[in-house]
């Protein structure tokens, strides 16, 4: 399994709206992606920033992504965030996901 972490600065009070789009926008692109597995969004207490975490079933699915979807991801956040996003790219020493999934099944 693949990780990608991209630290989004927010804008000051759009947090609602950061949750809105990334609901009703970007996650149903990201559900279209080959290898696709998950999306975990962790919001500052402060509402200054966001860390969000895609899970992939490999680093090729996931850089697939980068260059042909990520670019329509970036413009979507271009409306709550703050300067370019940081994305750091990782193999997934352990998870549970995929055993949570396979009981959600």
């Amino acid at each position: 399994m693949f990780a990608r972490s991209v630290t989004v600065r927010l804008k000051p009070n759009s947090v609602t709206e950061f949750n809105r789009t990334l609901e009703k926008e970007i996650l149903p692109l990201l559900q279209k992606q080959k290898g696709f597995r998950d999306e975990i969004s962790l919001v500052a207490t402060n509402g200054s920033a966001v860390l969000g975490i895609s899970l992939w079933d490999q680093k090729e699915d996931a850089e697939a992504y980068n260059r042909t979807t990520y670019p329509e991801v970036q413009r979507l956040l271009a409306k709550v965030s703050e300067g370019t996003p940081q994305v750091q790219i990782y193999d997934v020493g352990t998870s549970t996901i995929h055993k949570v999934t396979a009981r959600a099944v």
